[in-house]
C-alpha cells in the first residue's frame, strides 16, 4: 500500500488561495490515479479533482476554473491549487490513490490510499 501525507490546509478568507500537497512514498503515476476529495460535515466524501498518466485531469463542476491539480513526478508529489475559496466553513480534504476516482463514497475499487486528511476552513 502507498502511503500519502497532505499538508498546505489551514485558516483561508474568502476568496483567498491554499495550495494543498500530497507527497507518495513510492512512485505510482504509472499504476494509480491521484486525486482529492473533500468532505464537509454530515455530507458524503466528494470528488474535487483527480490526475491520471498522462496528465489527464477532471474537476468538479463546482471547483472549475478555481482549482488546478498537478503532480511533479520526481517528488512522488500532487498538488491542489485552490483559489477563490468560498467561505463554506471548514472541510477536510484527503489525497487518494486507486485504479480509478468515483464521484463519491461507497464505490472504491479494493486497492486504495487515503491521506491522513488536512482541514481547509474558510471563513472572515
Amino acid at each position: 500500500q502507498v502511503q500519502l501525507v497532505e499538508s498546505g490546509g489551514g485558516l483561508v478568507q474568502p476568496g483567498g488561495s491554499l495550495r494543498l500537497s500530497c507527497a507518495a512514498s513510492s512512485s505510482i503515476f504509472s499504476i494509480y490515479l491521484m486525486a482529492w476529495y473533500r468532505q464537509y460535515p454530515g455530507l458524503q466524501r466528494e470528488l474535487v479533482a483527480s490526475i491520471a498518466s498522462g496528465d489527464v485531469t477532471n474537476y468538479a463542476d463546482s471547483v472549475m476554473g478555481r482549482f488546478t491539480i498537478s503532480r511533479d513526478i520526481t517528488k512522488n508529489t500532487v498538488y491542489l491549487q485552490m483559489n477563490n475559496l468560498k467561505p463554506k466553513g471548514g472541510t477536510v480534504c484527503y489525497c487518494y490513490a486507486g485504479r480509478y476516482a468515483p464521484v463519491v463514497a461507497g464505490t472504491f475499487p479494493p486497492e486504495i490510499s487515503w491521506g491522513q486528511g488536512t482541514q481547509v476552513t474558510v471563513s472572515s
